[in-house]
């Protein structure tokens, strides 16, 4: 299942999530069931953890790259002319 849920994108991963919470919540299901969906969830919170630090890398990447560019564009002052 494990393999499963990285093919999942964020969105449905989280939806699953969610139905799963909700269910257990409700309280309507048997102990085995509950220890699956347990586990299930488990799973997809740390595939939507893997997501969202992958996302966060990226934005990161591109702040950074986007402030040394601004360094480079910019010039000392110069207090002489």
């Amino acid at each position: 299942m494990a393999n499963e849920a990285e093919k999942m994108s964020f969105e449905e991963a989280l939806k699953e999530l969610e139905t799963i919470v909700e269910k257990l919540e409700r309280g309507d299901v048997s102990l085995d069931d509950a220890v699956m969906a347990y586990e299930r969830g488990t799973e997809l919170k740390q595939h939507c953890q893997k997501r969202l630090d992958e996302a966060k890398m990226r934005v990161e990447a591109i702040r950074a790259k986007k402030a040394s560019s601004v360094a480079e564009d910019t010039a000392p002052f110069d207090q002489d002319s």
